[in-house]
């Protein structure tokens, strides 16, 4: 007779399971609760004491750690000297292993969570049993996820056994189980402990929320994974009300808007085009806000990804839908905007609650690069902790500070060489993703005039991500009639920009602090 162990912390479909394998003719093996959970639906139990002749002990700590299971799960059967050692320790081998393991995620992820709760849901003698399993996967299949019930049944009633491909599909699964479950502890034991360096070895597990249909472009295979944990006023935890589903670049556009979206804390829109911010608002109210950054460039928004920090009202609704727009997401919606919203078949609607928390301190940023992994904090500060330093002989007025501000939060999110004007809380006009400072520096200004008019960079204030390596972004600002320049310096030609600026009488202030983003 076939031998099953069934041992799981989630019971979902495990007792129909363990009666269809039942009848199969599979005695089965089982433990605590999951004994309890079968013998109570009327099927025959044999208690895991029964197997090892040792009790279960230490507050059920150890149950299975024992030669009689796992003698019975290693032991190649097609090894003479195997199964002879096997017979003559009176051992019996077990044929399907059905495991998963302590919920440690789950307790990691409660509120007030203590350390030593945490502790208590590591598994110990799950893992080592799967692991085991998994190792002889060519006798023994071995299941972690309730999913794979029905396509180990069908294989079973169809052939009497479970193919090779199929035990070793099972096995597969079963270190990537075990590894992303190992990963959990180490990473919340590091957190523990206050761990700021870069670990020698760096583990990371994340759990896929959906298959694309296809990534940056329809020849490559795309998914998206979610980082596992409270992923408060991330997209991951958004909730799609309207719409299609997310591709890779809504969701890569997306994630750039609302980083930017989070420098904020008055009603505010972020317009944005291929993860550039194109179209930035802030007011009293969000229709003036969502007003304010479709006109800073009516033509990019077009396509484009909006953002908000308030309610959608239905007033704000109607705007929106006079054009096309990609995705809209705020932290709630009106009845009344909403059904305006629905009205466009395509649009997708995302509700985020929480949407202006930022990511916490020591959250990673990661970029694949070919052979490696690049990793770094987040970049969660706007400004140094020392006080803004004024270089040039005129002081920016209240308003010009105002204006620097806005154009420096903006410009943060824009991709390097990136420039940024701004005034009355609006973008003018954004540089983004140009291979020298001049080029970004005049298509902003380029664009302002296009998309707004001339007059509106007068008295505009102009933010630049790094250091000016010459006066001539000074030069396109003056004539332009820029009067408030914000950038890190740190350039060797830094007085030549300084002198330009006294020239023209535009204020600049140096922050000492740089915002690539490539």
């Amino acid at each position: 007779m076939k031998r099953a162990l069934i041992s799981v912390s989630d019971k979902t479909g495990v007792v129909e399971f363990a009666k269809q394998i039942s009848e199969l003719g599979f005695e089965i093996i089982s433990t605590g609760g999951t004994a309890k959970a079968i013998m109570d639906a009327g099927i025959k139990v044999i208690g895991i004491s029964e197997i090892t002749g040792f009790p279960e002990c230490l507050d059920g700590r150890v149950k299975t750690l024992h030669p009689n299971i796992h003698a019975g799960l290693l032991a190649i059967r097609s090894n003479p000297e195997h199964m002879k050692q096997l017979k003559e320790l009176n051992v019996d081998t077990i044929d399907l292993v059905v495991v998963n393991l302590y919920p440690f995620k789950q307790t990691i992820l409660k509120d007030n969570v203590e350390l030593e709760e945490a502790i208590e849901n590591i598994d110990i003698g799950g893992p080592t049993m799967i692991r085991a399993a998994a190792k002889n996967y060519q006798d023994v299949a071995v299941i972690v996820d309730p999913k794979d019930y029905d396509k180990v049944i069908e294989e079973l009633k169809a052939k009497g056994e479970v193919s090779k491909e199929t035990k070793f599909y099972l096995a597969s699964k079963v270190f990537e189980h075990t590894a992303s479950y190992d990963t959990l502890i180490a990473n919340y034991l590091r957190k523990q402990r206050g761990a700021e360096d870069f670990p020698e070895t760096l583990s990371l597990t994340f759990e896929k929320v959906q298959d694309m249909r296809y990534g940056e472009n329809p020849h490559q295979k795309a998914a998206f994974y979610k980082e596992i944990g409270k992923n408060t006023g991330c997209l991951s935890s958004a909730i799609q009300l309207h719409g299609k589903e997310l591709s890779f670049n809504n969701i890569n556009d997306t994630n750039g808007a609302l980083e930017l979206l989070k420098e904020f804390d008055e009603p505010t829109v972020v317009a944005c085009k291929h993860a550039n911010p194109c179209g930035v608002g802030s007011a009293d109210n969000i229709y003036d806000a969502y007003m304010s950054a479709y006109k800073a460039d009516p033509v990019s928004i077009f396509g484009g990804i909006v953002v908000a920090n308030r309610e959608i009202d239905e007033r704000t609704a109607e705007e929106m839908n006079k054009i096309f727009i990609e995705i809209i997401v705020a932290p709630s919606y009106t009845e009344k905007a909403l059904e305006i919203l629905k009205q466009k078949k395509n649009l997708r609607i995302l509700q985020l609650d929480h949407i202006s928390v930022k990511q916490p301190k020591g959250s990673y940023d990661l970029k694949k690069v070919a052979g490696g992994l690049l990793v770094q904090e987040v970049d969660n500060v706007l400004l140094p902790e020392e006080e803004l330093k004024v270089v040039t002989k005129r002081q920016p007025t209240e308003k010009e500070m105002e204006d620097l501000l806005f154009a420096w939060k903006v410009v943060k999110y824009a991709k390097s060489n990136g420039i940024a004007i701004a005034k009355d809380k609006q973008s003018l006009g954004i540089g983004p993703g140009q291979v020298n400072r001049i080029w970004a520096c005049k298509q902003a200004i380029e664009h302002c005039i296009e998309q707004i008019g001339e007059e509106a960079l007068k008295g505009a204030a102009l933010a630049s991500d790094a250091f000016f390596p010459f006066s001539d972004c000074v030069e396109a600002a003056a004539k332009a009639g820029i009067t408030a320049i914000i950038q890190p310096g740190g350039s060797v030609r830094d007085q030549e920009s300084i002198d330009a600026c006294d020239q023209y009488g535009i204020a600049m202030i140096f922050t000492g602090m740089r915002h690539f983003r490539h």
